[in-house]
């Protein structure tokens, strides 16, 4: 008994996570799908399962564990989407901060280090537009092999380590590809502990540069039909600014909602949580800022960049920032291993955590009432019907109400495009959904009425849904 009281306290902050895991499912399997949840791999497909679509490029990823869990919960979407996601999704949060604790361990971190570095991955709200996603399937699980993978970097040797490391990444990288960067982080992160020496970290840095041109070759010379979103071109001023939401989304637990969303603005708790998350960044940057000259740090920042790189030189949002929190975390554990006074630790820890855990509550409220939106909305539409259409026709009048990541999204986008409907008919119909967007203006009534109705006379379209926010005109 007293071997299990010693064993508690050294690993308190996993017994912490395994008593808010259901909590965190509870609190996950009621959020509905909104946005992208709707057409991700990941929600439930109809095709059958041996296509090409499913294991090679579907527009411009390849993700086939994406695919084919969409193919699984297609088989009944209604028991299964979107419960499985969640619990996978919550389940993959979960592995993740055990094999950080680990990776941790690995690392000889102190008792104190370690545990706070783990429950600070676990409970920061950066983790937030991962774990309560619908979608959040690939990055969870792109981030739980590299994580794996480094801990097979530092726990094997000769041939048994390569095998494992390379495997891990590449099961990582076809969950989604920013998991190929962690070939390069685990040399690096493990030189700056001196687990290996200059001469491996540049043999180790060469097969990882292989391992990537390799990648890039496949994505070249294989079946694809690569559509590249303008959004996703790199360009410097949205690099700029993806570094600054990289920065506040990793190391501060901001009320985003309170401060960005104008319907939702609270300046008070806004300026609260952010106060509350100064002491932290004070102890790790001001107060400790010698310490990041030293190689373990420099090795780490420079680990943590490589690991959002392709997120900050394409498109950057909330959920991305689950891409480097777990290097984020190990920079938090190294800062209070060698910190030479800790008075300000617990209070800053404390402070920290009181803000992330009201964030967290706030942002999973405001994922819950979206969700809900376009269940609303899919209810009435369904019960509207009179003869259920093969082919739909959306017409949505372009909303300007305020919308923030996957937390606050408008109306049509929480329809996802009349995906909704489908679900709500358990995909019976309609069979076929297109849609288009059109500019908000005094004429736009009238022009929505005008296009529905060639959409009818032409017979292109069996029935055409006019969407003005949360007001639903269904033609005929």
């Amino acid at each position: 008994m007293q071997n299990r009281h010693r064993q508690l306290r050294r690993h308190w902050s996993l017994a912490v996570v395994g008593l808010l895991f259901p909590l965190f499912l509870v609190g996950a399997i009621p959020i509905l799908p909104t946005f992208d949840d709707w057409t991700s791999l990941v929600s439930p497909s109809q095709e059958p399962f041996f296509t090409k679509e499913r294991f090679l490029f579907f527009g411009y990823h390849w993700r086939p564990f994406d695919s084919i869990f969409g193919y699984i919960v297609g088989r009944n979407p209604h028991l299964l989407f979107p419960l499985l996601n969640h619990v996978c999704v919550v389940v993959g949060h979960v592995v993740g901060a055990v094999l950080l604790y680990q990776i941790l361990m690995k690392l000889n971190f102190g008792t104190i280090s370690r545990n706070l570095a783990t429950l600070f991955f676990f409970l920061s709200p950066a983790m937030l537009a991962t774990v309560l996603a619908v979608d959040g399937l690939n990055q969870t699980y792109a981030n739980l092999w590299a994580m794996a993978s480094m801990l097979a970097y530092l726990s094997l040797s000769g041939q048994k380590k390569y095998v494992f490391w390379l495997v891990f990444v590449a099961i990582g990288t076809l969950c989604k590809e920013n998991a190929l960067m962690w070939t390069l982080i685990a040399p690096i992160l493990a030189f700056g502990f001196d687990k290996i020496d200059f001469r491996t970290l540049r043999k180790d840095i060469a097969i990882a540069v292989v391992l990537m041109a390799i990648y890039a070759f496949a994505v070249v010379v294989l079946p694809s039909n690569i559509v590249i979103h303008p959004e996703y071109v790199p360009e410097g001023s949205k690099t700029f600014t993806s570094f600054f939401k990289f920065l506040l989304s990793t190391w501060m637990a901001v009320d985003f909602v309170a401060l960005l969303h104008a319907p939702s603005r609270n300046i008070f708790i806004a300026v609260a949580t952010i106060l509350l998350s100064l002491p932290l960044l004070y102890f790790l940057f001001v107060k400790n800022a010698s310490l990041f000259k030293q190689k373990p740090l420099i090795c780490l920042v420079l680990s943590l960049f490589i690991a959002v790189a392709p997120h900050l030189f394409t498109v950057f949002s909330m959920m991305h920032a689950y891409a480097g929190l777990a290097l984020a975390a190990i920079i938090i554990a190294t800062v209070i291993d060698r910190a030479k006074d800790l008075k300000i630790l617990k209070i800053a820890f404390l402070l920290y955590f009181v803000a992330a855990i009201f964030v967290d509550v706030h942002l999973w409220w405001k994922s819950y009432q979206s969700g809900l939106v376009g269940r609303q909305m899919a209810s009435e539409i369904v019960e509207k019907t009179t003869i259920p259409p093969k082919k739909a026709f959306l017409i949505i009048i372009e909303d300007d109400y305020p919308r923030l990541s996957s937390f606050c999204v408008v109306p049509s986008d929480a329809l996802g495009w009349g995906r909704a409907v489908q679900f709500e008919t358990n995909y019976e119909w309609p069979q076929e959904l297109s849609d288009t967007t059109i500019q908000r203006n005094e004429f736009a009534k009238k022009t929505a009425q005008e296009l529905a109705r060639r959409q009818l006379d032409s017979q292109q379209s069996d029935a055409v849904w006019i969407i003005d926010k949360k007001s639903i005109e269904i033609l005929p």
